[in-house]
C-alpha cells in the first residue's frame, strides 16, 4: 500500500530547505516529528544529494525506517525537482533504485518540474498535445499530425515517470510520451519568460560610436556567407547596418537588398526613387526637415526593415537621423513603468491619405505605440509617428490626458541630443534600417537630392539569418 498521510509544503524558508539527504537523516527523531520534517527522502541512494524543494512543491511523508517521498534529487551539479499536486504515491520499489534511474509516479494532477534551475509547471493535455512521437508529429516536416481536438480536455497519464534527462507520460490508452527535459526548458512558459526572442545592444549616440560597428563590403556580401552573416549579426544587435562600395544605382541597389529578403511591395512600388518633386503625397518628398518617425504606421503591419542608398546629392544638408526607439523606450519603462505599460496598451489609428496626380489612397493602421510580448514583456515594435497619427478616438476620455503624459515622457527620451545619431547618405553606401525599431528622420537640404529603397520583408530577413546560425 501506498502512505496516504496528508503531504506537506517545504518552503524556502524552512529549517530544513536545503539540507543534504544525510543531515535530515541524521536528525533525532524529536526533530523528525517537527511539523518543518513532515517529508522523506530516499534513504540510501541519496546520502550525497542536497534536498530540493520549492515553495508549493508536494513532498509525501514515510516511516523512518523506509524514507521516501515524491521529490526527485540528482547530483548537485544536475537538479531538479518531479512534484505532483495535490499528494501523490511512490511505488516502494522505487524507493531503492540507483541515483540516475527513472522513478515512476501515479499522477493525480498536473505536474511539477524543476531542471536548470527552472521550475516548470505543465498542463496534462499540452502535454500530450506536444508530444512528439511518429504518429503525433511528422519530424519530416516539422508538423504535428495529433488532432488536437481529439485530446480529451480531462486526459491524465496513467503513468509518469523521469530519469536525468526524460521526463515519460504514459496515458490511457497505452501511448507513451517522451520529453527531454532541456526541451521543457526551452519551451515551457516559464523558460521563455527568462528568455529573449532577439539578443539586441541597445545604443545611444555615443555607445554606437564606441562601438566602431564596422560597414561590410558590397562583394563580400554578395558573395560570401561570412560578409552576409557579419551585416546581418550587426543588423540584429543594432537595427541599423551599412554596406559600402555599392554601386550607385537603383538595379545595383536592388541587388543588394534581393541578398537577404525578397522586395515588399507597397503603394510606392517595389523600388522607389525618392526626391523633393512632391510626386507622392508625403511630407518625404519635400525638401523639409523629418521629425524621427517609423515609417508606414498607417499599415496594419508596419514594413520591416527599409532600404536607402544616396544616388546623387548637388547642394547641402539632407543628413540622416537615426534614433534607437527601444533604448528611449527603456529609459521610459525604468523612469515610469505604468507610462510604459499605457504606452504599449492603448491602441491608435495612424492614417495615410493621399490624392495627388494619380494616386489615390487612404490607408489605415491600428496599434499602440509600444508593442511587447505578453509572455516577456519584451518590446518587439515602436510605432511612433506624429506626422501619420490619427484622430484619438479610441481612448476614453479619462485616459487621455495619461496617454499624453506617457507620449511625451517618450517622445522627450526620442528627442534627446545624446539619442541622436547623425549620418550623412553618400552614392555607394547603402543603410539598412530595422523601421520597427530604429526611427529615422533627416535635416532639410538644399539643392538636388535623389535616393533609391524599398522595403524589404522581416519574416524573409529573419528567415535569412536564422539559416546563417544567428538568433533572429
Amino acid at each position: 500500500m501506498r502512505d496516504q498521510r496528508p503531504a506537506v509544503t517545504l518552503s524556502r524558508n524552512s529549517p530544513l530547505y536545503g539540507l543534504s539527504a544525510e543531515r535530515c537523516c541524521s536528525l533525532r527523531p524529536r526533530q523528525r516529528r517537527s511539523p518543518h520534517f513532515r517529508l522523506a527522502l530516499w534513504r540510501e541512494p541519496f546520502y550525497h544529494s542536497p534536498l530540493l524543494s520549492v515553495s508549493g512543491g508536494v513532498l509525501l511523508s514515510g516511516p523512518p525506517s523506509s524514507l521516501w517521498c515524491a521529490a526527485l534529487c540528482t547530483s548537485a551539479s544536475r537538479l531538479f525537482i518531479a512534484s505532483l499536486s495535490p499528494a501523490v504515491g511512490v511505488e516502494r520499489g522505487a524507493a531503492r533504485s540507483p541515483a540516475g534511474t527513472a522513478r515512476s509516479f501515479r499522477p493525480a494532477a498536473s505536474p511539477e518540474l524543476r531542471y536548470a534551475n527552472t521550475l516548470m509547471r505543465f498542463d496534462f493535455v499540452w502535454l500530450r498535445d506536444h508530444c512528439r512521437s511518429a504518429s503525433c508529429y511528422n519530424a519530416k516536416t516539422n508538423q504535428r499530425s495529433l488532432d488536437t481536438a481529439s485530446v480529451d480536455l480531462s486526459i491524465k497519464p496513467k503513468a509518469v515517470r523521469v530519469d536525468e534527462t526524460t521526463l515519460f507520460l504514459t496515458w490511457p490508452d497505452g501511448h507513451v510520451t517522451r520529453y527531454g527535459l532541456q526541451w521543457l526548458v526551452k519551451n515551457s512558459y516559464e523558460g521563455q519568460k527568462q528568455q529573449v526572442m532577439h539578443p539586441r545592444i541597445l545604443w545611444n549616440a555615443e555607445i554606437y560610436r564606441q562601438a566602431q560597428v564596422p560597414s561590410v563590403d558590397c562583394r563580400s556580401f554578395l558573395e560570401t556567407d561570412e560578409g552576409l552573416k557579419e551585416f546581418l549579426q550587426n543588423f540584429l544587435l543594432y537595427g541599423i547596418a551599412f554596406v559600402e562600395n555599392v554601386t550607385p544605382t537603383k538595379e545595383d541597389t536592388q541587388i543588394l537588398a534581393e541578398r537577404i529578403s525578397l522586395i515588399r511591395e507597397t503603394i510606392y512600388g517595389r523600388m522607389w526613387y525618392f526626391t523633393s518633386d512632391f510626386s507622392r503625397g508625403d511630407t518625404a518628398y519635400t525638401k523639409l526637415a523629418l521629425d524621427r518617425h517609423t515609417d508606414t504606421t498607417y499599415f496594419q503591419e508596419p514594413c520591416g526593415i527599409q532600404v536607402f542608398h544616396c544616388l546623387k546629392h548637388e547642394g547641402t544638408g539632407g543628413r540622416t537621423l537615426l534614433v534607437d526607439g527601444f533604448y528611449a523606450a527603456e529609459q521610459v519603462l525604468r523612469q515610469a513603468p505604468d507610462q510604459f505599460e499605457l504606452l504599449s496598451k492603448v491602441p491608435l489609428k495612424h492614417e495615410y491619405i493621399e490624392n495627388v496626380g494619380d494616386c489615390h489612397n487612404h490607408m489605415i493602421g491600428v496599434g499602440p505605440v509600444l508593442n511587447v510580448y505578453p509572455w516577456n514583456n519584451e518590446l518587439y515594435l515602436i510605432r511612433y509617428n506624429n506626422y501619420d497619427r490619427a484622430v484619438i478616438n479610441t481612448v476614453p476620455y479619462d485616459v487621455v490626458n495619461r496617454w499624453y503624459t506617457a507620449h511625451r515622457t517618450l517622445t522627450t527620451e526620442l528627442r534627446r541630443p545624446e539619442n541622436e545619431l547623425w549620418v550623412k547618405l553618400k552614392p555607394g553606401k547603402a543603410l539598412f534600417i530595422d523601421n520597427w525599431r530604429v526611427l529615422h528622420g533627416r535635416e532639410a537640404f538644399t539643392g538636388y537630392r535623389q535616393l533609391c529603397g524599398c522595403y524589404l520583408t522581416r519574416d524573409d530577413v529573419l528567415n535569412t539569418a536564422r539559416l546563417l546560425g544567428l538568433q533572429a
